[in-house]
């Protein structure tokens, strides 16, 4: 069967890659700032740390600018946080509320093979070069 919309592949990847890492990135200044949300952020250093690379790695990837190494650091900061803070509240990321945590691994992961693709800093640079 063929793709009705496999021509514009290239061009959906870049979105989810923008939309996502802005969102991550989301999550890193929510930790470090409080905004978006109410509250002051915990001010623990690993929650400290988890916001430098959640900011950080989400601008990067969201901008396409060292995206795979970005992706990849991000990858694994969401595996150790779903084995740290989620796995032991049970098995099923459903019942101890590690979706996101899972979701955002695979998802790194697979940006950190694929690269970052079109609408890229990185496909810029690339494009320039020729």
């Amino acid at each position: 069967m063929e793709r009705y919309l496999g021509r514009y592949a290239p061009y959906c990847f870049a979105i989810l890659r923008i939309v996502a890492g802005l969102m991550f990135a989301l999550h890193g200044s929510q930790k470090l700032f409080g905004w978006p949300g109410e509250g002051p952020p915990s001010g623990a250093a690993v929650v400290i740390l988890a916001g430098i690379i959640e900011l950080g790695c989400g601008v990067l990837i969201a901008v396409g600018l060292y995206a795979s190494w970005a992706a990849f650091l991000a990858s694994g900061e969401m595996a150790v946080a779903y084995f740290w803070k989620h796995l032991p509240g049970g098995f099923w990321p459903s019942e101890n509320r590690g979706e996101l945590a899972v979701l955002y691994c695979f998802l790194w992961l697979f940006i950190a093979a694929h690269g970052p693709g079109v609408w890229s800093v990185e496909g810029k640079r690339d494009h320039a070069a020729l």
